[in-house]
């Protein structure tokens, strides 16, 4: 398995937040079934879905919890020459309350409009267990790569912290951050997340992932990368990976 390739597979995942999740079909017994479901990643970096108790796919795996997401690249001209994604996965919905509650803090920052639907409806938290990965990075590029989930050792009150900072008392340093990537700036943006990697940004109901020149591993290196990106006059590339 190349490094290089676990590494594009892992920043695709990051920065698609949809999917197509593939289940087995109760009502069309040896059929796979389906369905695009919006995602963000929990505190493990697996997937995390907030699904319709009576949606088929979440019969579907109540009956059988095996199932794939497949993760595309998004407005590419040629899918067969970008990079692709199959993440199998045995997927099980969240029970404990606080788990649900972490689950729900976090699903929201992502999906706002979520919270109506999820409290007025019956909805349910579900994540997707990895169990190995298929990466497809172009033509022959193929992979199978089995270490890409990554947990996020902000999650919780430090990355919460730090969302709320940035939005309450730095919407110029998001604005230029939105400015350098050449993002959409009809609406204000928001930070959503951040991980070691990089940082997430909600643009109305849009969602872009930014990375940052280097990992991060505490919050002191995630405020100087913020720092230096918001003097920035580019968008710095990522660091190179051995392949």
């Amino acid at each position: 398995m190349s490094v290089e390739a676990a590494k594009h597979a892992r920043e695709l995942l990051l920065k698609e937040y949809r999917g197509v999740l593939s289940t087995h079909s109760k009502a069309m017994p040896g059929f796979p079934f389906g369905s695009v479901v919006p995602y963000c990643l929990d505190e493990q970096g697996r997937p995390l879905i907030l699904i319709s108790r009576i949606a088929q796919h979440t019969h579907n795996l109540q009956k059988d919890p095996k199932c794939s997401l497949f993760v595309g690249e998004r407005e590419a001209d040629d899918v067969q020459a970008v990079g692709r994604l199959t993440y199998l996965a045995q997927a099980h919905k969240l029970e404990d309350s606080a788990t649900v509650e972490s689950a729900a803090e976090r699903y929201y920052r992502y999906f706002p409009e979520s919270q109506s639907y999820h409290t007025a409806h019956d909805f349910d938290f579900w994540v997707l267990e990895p169990v190995r990965h298929r990466y497809i990075g172009g033509f022959g590029a193929i992979h199978w790569v089995d270490q890409l989930t990554l947990a996020n050792p902000f999650a919780g009150k430090a990355e919460i912290s730090m969302v709320e900072h940035m939005n309450a008392d730095h919407g110029k340093a998001i604005a230029h951050y939105v400015q350098l990537a050449g993002l959409p700036n009809a609406e204000p943006a928001q930070l959503a997340g951040i991980d070691t990697e990089g940082m997430h940004l909600r643009i109305g109901q849009g969602l872009y992932w930014l990375p940052f020149p280097q990992v991060c591993n505490t919050p002191t290196q995630v405020r100087e990368a913020l720092v230096f990106l918001a003097h920035a006059e580019s968008w710095p590339k990522k660091a190179a990976v051995d392949a």
